[in-house]
């Protein structure tokens, strides 16, 4: 898999999602004694949409009532109708699509979802936070194809690919007047790439074997403003392997003896929630309420795991766009641990979401529970306001330099006068 480059953008993004679970097809047990393959699915995805519980066993008995019954043999019914007498030709496993996202349509909440099989791969290796590929962020500048980012320790990386190559041909192919879709098929085509590139006014060829790349969702810098040093670390998303790199990044930063932090959720739409969990723990001391879950009327408090050890101020900077678990960690972050929050009203999803895999490939996510922040209060459908409103400045949309950043540069001046 290749990036294409990403552009900063203002459209709203609706996949706000947390993911606390990922349930596979074959961690469930059904009695299949009378059922077809097809009938056994259907009804695993029936009796999820009715109320069981994830990571349970399902057991399909002469036990059912009648409800459940009736619902199985009205879609078995229809299935076989269908194969039997539809005069062309029926796909199986389109005609199980069709049956999944039509239930998962049915449900009145936006965040429940049915996703295709592409794009149930597409969802996951961005939220797993590694995929097969090579590494590299391409994008078109000047109607040539350039390598605008390379991920560390990737293939590409140690291939010798470099940021600002100028791309000329991919596998012996000519990329000019190619699209950028066009020419990551043409990379991903084959397990080991070869490019002719353009560098420095000679052309070199360099062949890269695809393999397995961590995809960065923190990175972190020093800013030095009035004899202070604030660290500033990004999160882009809450992937399965967030919590190892922010470690990582927070642990390189404190070394250089910051004197306040700014922690940045803007644009990030949540992820996995024990990847937040596992980041509060790092400031927030034990004893100390994070989040609370509400299920069914019943609510459950969720403390921290942590130290408490850092007491500098912190900052945490968020949007419209910032989501879920974004929602999570800067509301806790500001009741918790007393952190001030600078940008605009956040998105307002309160809900948390587990994803089902079906056998085809494709899988849904729908909503389970509610989350609560550690006062108890309900931040769906209203957002977070901040401590200091602060509209970003269109200048930042097109330069993206942190001088133009007037959102960043609030939040400095609060943890300085402070």
């Amino acid at each position: 898999m290749v990036k294409t480059k990403k552009k900063i953008t203002k459209k709203k993004n609706d996949d706000k999602e947390i993911i606390n679970k990922k349930i596979s097809k074959n961690e469930k047990k059904v009695n299949q004694e009378c059922f077809s393959s097809f009938e056994v699915v259907v009804i695993i995805v029936i009796s999820i949409i009715f109320g069981s519980v994830l990571g349970s066993i399902i057991t399909i008995n002469s036990g059912l009532k009648k409800s459940y019954s009736d619902s199985v043999d009205e879609i078995v019914n229809t299935y076989n109708n269908i194969k039997e007498k539809y005069y062309k030709d029926i796909d199986d496993k389109e005609l199980l699509n069709a049956a999944v996202r039509g239930m998962v349509s049915s449900l009145d909440d936006p965040h429940t979802v049915y996703m295709s099989e592409d794009e149930a791969y597409e969802f996951n290796q961005s939220i797993e936070g590694s995929y097969d590929g090579i590494g590299a962020t391409i994008g078109e500048v000047d109607e040539d194809i350039v390598v605008v980012d390379i991920f560390k320790n990737s293939p590409s990386d140690k291939a010798g690919l470099k940021i600002n190559d100028v791309i000329r041909k991919v596998n012996n192919k000519v990329v000019k007047g190619k699209s950028l879709d066009e020419i990551v098929e043409l990379i991903k085509a084959n397990k080991t790439v070869t490019f002719e590139v353009e560098r420095g006014g000679k052309t070199k060829s360099i062949k890269i074997k695809t393999g397995k790349v961590e995809i960065p969702s923190v990175s972190s810098q020093v800013i030095q403003e009035s004899g202070k040093k604030i660290g500033l670390i990004s999160i882009d998303t809450f992937a399965l392997n967030t919590y190892k790199q922010f470690k990582s990044e927070l642990k390189n930063i404190e070394k250089k003896n910051i004197d306040s932090l700014i922690i940045d959720v803007r644009d990030n739409s949540g992820g996995y929630l024990d990847q937040v969990d596992k980041i509060l723990s790092l400031f927030v001391s034990k004893k100390k309420v994070i989040y609370q879950i509400e299920t069914k009327g019943k609510i459950k408090k969720y403390f921290s795991t942590g130290n408490g050890k850092r007491n500098y101020k912190v900052a945490v900077l968020i949007n419209g766009e910032s989501a879920s678990a974004s929602e999570i960690l800067a509301v806790a972050m500001k009741e918790s641990y007393g952190a001030y929050l600078v940008g605009v009203k956040t998105y307002g999803k309160g809900t948390v979401q587990e994803e089902y895999n079906l056998s085809s490939g494709a899988s849904f996510k729908y909503t389970t529970e509610k989350w609560l922040t550690p006062k108890g209060k309900s931040i769906d459908g209203k957002g977070i306001t901040p401590d200091k409103i602060v509209e970003l400045n269109d200048t930042y949309y097109e330069t993206g330099k942190i001088e133009d950043d007037n959102q960043l540069q609030e939040a400095i001046k609060m943890l300085i006068k402070k």
